[in-house]
């Protein structure tokens, strides 16, 4: 039987025969938390959850990395916030003043957007309250007592050596506030000396949190205090030399502790480009909970292995993706034939690990996202005419085809009301200019060739006559009236939206025809109206 790979992964973990799996993850509050940065805290939660199921203790630990220096200014702040460059986020006043300080400011929003992810065993540490509070002390001590070795470790993977008198730490200048501007070169007691490059020299006593260690010192100290067991990470920190291999070896020699398993992960590109908070190219968690469910994140992650490039678009692409999801969902209910029984046991896996709270009993009233998307707009956006026109396409699942809107179960009608709420956002926020129209209520003042006259006068003879039982039928009659009359394909179908939404194009012509009322179409296509 296949394994999903977070399986193999807590199969592997559960080896160890430990009391307790911390699943760490950490994320860099430099700006907004966007779905690229924050793979660590779903990849750490999916394994947590897997090793529960096998009957260990596993917990999910997100670590906000809020102590680092600012390096550039996020989307969308004005560039005069340039003036905190090098301080510490948790240092830098809140942008809007609606916050305690710019860290609270950027990180309430992403801490909401999980609370829809139920993750369970979460805790949430703040990294400068941790040295604030004297969490990182005695890992301080330590590291600056070995100094000379950390020194060696590092050298061991640098071009250009470290100076002789360097230590792992960097004080907040007492002169300009910055962090990484600082230099540490000698030592005595708990009292640091440091030169910046403002020109100040001080010194301050780290057991007060005024200052921090090097990264990579500080990840693996962080490993032994929080005793984690396994840490996803993107792949930058896995790079040969990288920030894992280096940590590891201080983690190991200095503080005593094996590192950690490792989880390295794929950026998430943003319609192939790489995400950016100081650009402005990013997709927050929140974003996507406006558009979709939390398990469509979710699957949209778990889908492939953690290394395979992921690309995300929230405009068509979106649609595409929406159609897989819902695909997969089809196939884990046995509702939709796959390929072959190893892409079902495959897919069903890749569900099962998306859903927040496990399968239900039933499938959910999910009607296509796609088809949603011109639904909503031929019916205004109203619940029961969309419904209707569902009904009348055959898009509702076998048992609740003699289902009255009216009549539906409490949860698939929350279930469908929130799909709709899903697409009008998408439509109002994401939508190509393409895919919108609205229904004209009045004959738009239109041009049409006799030969597109004839073409529409011929379809509403068809559907005034016959009957079709899918969309797929009537596609087929409009090709016989095409090839009837020699016209091409283009022109015919131009005359189908110019009558009914005064554009050239629209959606496909077939499905939507069908959702319209028949008079109204009849008259339409008659040019009565």
């Amino acid at each position: 039987m296949s394994k999903h790979w977070t399986e193999r992964i807590a199969e592997e973990l559960s080896q160890q025969g430990r009391e307790e799996y911390i699943i760490g993850s950490g994320t860099s509050i430099s700006g907004s938390v966007h779905i690229g940065n924050s793979c660590d805290i779903f990849i750490a939660n999916a394994v947590s959850k897997e090793l529960r199921k096998l009957g260990e203790n596993a917990k999910t630990l997100w670590i906000a990395d809020d102590y680092d220096p600012l390096r550039k200014v996020p989307y969308p702040l004005p560039e005069d916030y340039s003036q905190y460059l090098g301080q510490p986020y948790y240092e830098i006043p809140c942008p809007e003043g609606c916050c305690s300080n710019f860290v609270e400011h950027f990180q309430k929003p992403f801490v909401k957007a999980l609370d829809e992810f139920d993750i369970e065993n979460l805790e949430i540490k703040s990294g400068a309250q941790m040295y604030k509070n004297g969490v990182y002390t005695e890992a301080t001590k330590k590291a600056l007592e070995n100094a000379d070795r950390i020194r060696e470790i590092f050298n061991e993977y640098r071009e250009h050596p470290l100076k002789d008198d360097w230590l792992p730490y960097n004080p907040i200048c007492s002169e300009c506030g910055r962090v990484n501007t600082t230099e540490a070169y000698d030592f005595d007691g708990t009292t640091i000396k440091y030169r910046c490059q403002c020109g100040h020299e001080g010194e301050v006593d780290y057991t007060t949190g005024k200052g921090k260690l090097t990264w990579r010192v500080e990840w693996a100290a962080r490993w032994k205090i929080l005793n984690i067991t396994c840490e996803p990470f993107g792949k930058d920190h896995a790079a040969s030399g990288g920030s894992y291999d280096v940590s590891k070896v201080i983690s190991d020699e200095i503080f005593n502790y094996p590192a950690p398993y490792p989880v390295p992960y794929e950026w998430i590109t943003l319609e192939g480009e790489a995400m950016s908070k100081s650009k402005g190219v990013f997709f927050t968690p929140e974003a996507w909970l406006k558009i979709g469910k939390p398990e469509t994140l979710n699957y949209f992650i778990f889908r492939n292995k953690p290394l395979k490039p992921k690309d995300f678009s929230p405009k068509m692409g979106f649609l595409d993706l929406m159609d897989q999801y819902d695909r997969v969902e089809r196939i884990a209910y046995g509702e939709e034939e796959p390929s072959n029984d190893k892409e079902k046991e495959k897919l069903t896996k890749i569900y099962e690990v998306s859903q927040i709270n496990g399968m239900s009993e039933v499938m959910p009233f999910q009607p296509s996202y796609r088809f949603l998307t011109v639904a909503y707009q031929i019916a205004a956006g109203k619940p029961d005419k969309i419904y209707e026109i569902l009904a009348k396409n055959h898009q509702l699942p076998d048992r609740l085809i003699d289902v009255a809107y009216e009549d539906l179960s409490e949860f698939d009608k929350n279930t469908y009301l929130k799909r709709l709420e899903y697409v009008s956002n998408w439509l109002e926020t994401y939508g190509p200019k393409f895919v919108k129209f609205q229904v004209m209520k009045k004959m738009p003042r239109i041009e049409l060739t006799d030969e597109q006259k004839e073409f529409l006068n011929q379809l509403a003879d068809i559907l005034e006559t016959e009957t079709f039982t899918n969309d797929a039928e009537f596609h087929d009659r409009m090709y016989d009236v095409l090839e009837g009359i020699g016209m091409k394909p283009q022109k015919a179908f131009q005359a189908i939206y110019k009558t009914i939404i005064g554009k050239k194009q629209g959606p496909r012509a077939a499905s939507f025809v069908l959702s319209l009322d028949k008079d109204f179409v009849l008259k339409r296509f008659r040019l009565e109206e």
